[in-house]
């Protein structure tokens, strides 16, 4: 029992050995990434929405290249995702939904 309980503290020790590199670089770009806009960044996202309009009114998404179309694929699908992510939580289960 007492070889067990040795294992188990050297297993938790070497753990937590493991993650904290990992978490430090996590922490890292949470502070930059995760955090919401500025009020300075809002009339930005108004302009960026706007050339979105206008090239769906106007066809010239046709001409994106296809790496640039592949970049707001995903990014479209990230949003709609965290969408239902959003929505799980708010219900407390996946129960109800076609995924």
């Amino acid at each position: 029992m007492k070889l067990n309980n040795k294992l188990r503290i050297f297993t938790l020790h070497a753990a937590v050995a493991h993650s904290k590199p990992r978490l430090a670089t996590f922490w890292h770009y949470a502070k930059v990434e995760l955090v919401p806009p500025t009020p300075a960044e809002i009339p930005t996202v108004i302009q960026i929405l706007k050339k979105i309009i206008s090239s769906a009114q106007t066809g010239s998404f046709k001409q994106l290249t296809v790496k640039e179309a592949l970049l707001n694929g995903l990014v479209a699908t990230e949003a709609w995702m965290w969408f239902y992510v959003g929505e799980i939580i708010d219900k407390h289960g996946i129960i109800g939904y076609n995924v």
